[in-house]
Order: C-alpha cells, then sequence, then structure tokens
C-alpha cells in the first residue's frame, strides 16, 4: 500500500474518532409527551429541520418542557402527534436567535435518534451528560431559604469547530464545589434538561413570562 492511499486511510480514521468524541462529550437521552405540532425551523443543504416541545416528568410530579429540533429526515419515519410518548437520543445543544434586535440563547435537544417508548417507569426519562470546559467565572450564591447554588457556563465541543454553550446550575456540596474551580477547567456533568418560568419586566407596569433551560447537576468530576 502507497503512502499517499496509507494516509488517506489512516486521515478517514482519525476523523471517524473525533466524530465519535464529539458525539461522546454531549449526550442526551428524554422521554416524554409530545405537547405541541413540529414547527419548521430551518433548512440547510436541503434538510429541514423542525421543533416541537417535549414534556418530561420529574418524580415530584410537575414536567419539564424541553424543545426538540429534528430533521425532517427522521420525521418521515414516524407520524408524531400531540399526546404521543416517545423517546429521544441526542445531544444538547445551543444556538443564538436574533429576535426583534435581540440576541438570545436558545436550547434544544438535536434528535438523532427518535421513537416510539411504552413506558418511563423502567428508564431515566431525563438523563444528560457533558464533558466540557468552563467557560465564565462561577457565581456561587443562597437562596432566602439558605440553599447553596453555583451556576456554570459549559463550553462543549462538537464536530466543524464549532461549540455549545450550556448553562448548567449545581446544588449544596456541588455548588460549594464548583465556586472554586476556574475558567478553563475540564469538567465531566451528570444530570437533567430542566426548564423553569420567570417573569421578566419589560416597564414598571408590564412583564411577559418566559422560559429559561439549563442542565441541573446530579453528579460532576473535574478532569
Amino acid at each position: 500500500m502507497n503512502k499517499f492511499l496509507s494516509g488517506l486511510i489512516l486521515g478517514k480514521e482519525l476523523k471517524v474518532i473525533k466524530m465519535e468524541n464529539y458525539i461522546a462529550n454531549n449526550r442526551a437521552e428524554v422521554i416524554g409527551t409530545v405537547a405541541d405540532e413540529p414547527e419548521f425551523s430551518h433548512e440547510i443543504y436541503g434538510e429541514k429541520f423542525y421543533t416541537f416541545t417535549l414534556r418530561i416528568p420529574r418524580l415530584s410530579g410537575i414536567s419539564d418542557n424541553v424543545k426538540i429540533m429534528v430533521s425532517d429526515r427522521l420525521l418521515s419515519d414516524i407520524a408524531l402527534s400531540v399526546g404521543d410518548l416517545i423517546e429521544v437520543d441526542g445531544q444538547f445543544r445551543s444556538y443564538n436567535s436574533y429576535e426583534n434586535g435581540d440576541n438570545r440563547l436558545v436550547l434544544t435537544v438535536f434528535a438523532k435518534d427518535l421513537m416510539y417508548a411504552d413506558t418511563t417507569e423502567e428508564k431515566n426519562p431525563n438523563s444528560l451528560y457533558l464533558n466540557g470546559f468552563i467557560c465564565k467565572a462561577p457565581v456561587y450564591r443562597t437562596t432566602p431559604f439558605g440553599r447553596e447554588i453555583t451556576d456554570l457556563l459549559l463550553a462543549v465541543n462538537r464536530s466543524y469547530n464549532k461549540s455549545d454553550y450550556i448553562p448548567v446550575i449545581a446544588w449544596g456540596r456541588n455548588a460549594r464545589y464548583c465556586k472554586n474551580i476556574n475558567v478553563g477547567d475540564n469538567i465531566k456533568i451528570w444530570g437533567r434538561i430542566q426548564s423553569r418560568v420567570y417573569q421578566k419586566h419589560i416597564s414598571e407596569d408590564e412583564a411577559i413570562e418566559k422560559t429559561a433551560y439549563e442542565v441541573s447537576v446530579s453528579r460532576m468530576e473535574l478532569v
């Protein structure tokens, strides 16, 4: 085998390994109920993408409403209807959206596989693993009830030299540990995706309801 062919094969192997690493550092597995009809988002190279809301149950009885982004090529294999119980395997991704002159960070689960689910009882319905880098100084605080919280922003690399910027929240002993880590530190996080509704005041007399998305940490380690 000549050197050119050997180099070409090696290059392909390295590319496959690199892609697998990008997949391995960001893994979301969620099970929930379809809350609305898929809505067209955008089109890239002839491939159309749609978004819909997945209502994921918590043990407390409330639910997290998480946006799912899915290709029309996956939707061609499954006829989604409101109320369907489905399982999504993918990545938690971010992108910037410009609306009415404002730039905001939008977080979605990018579906790599999508299927009907029978039940959520035998499997964790909201599981997320991230391996990334701290890109903003941690913010440690306590609630009025004395609960400790640290807010983090994690940069997770993916293919084509892109990164996803994921807001992360740690509680209790994890919060105390996180307040001492530094920008640039590489950490692994296991947790769940959560949605949180809040009021944004646009004037003294008017407020609008918005939803924030973040990762709630259950376990973490410094690489």
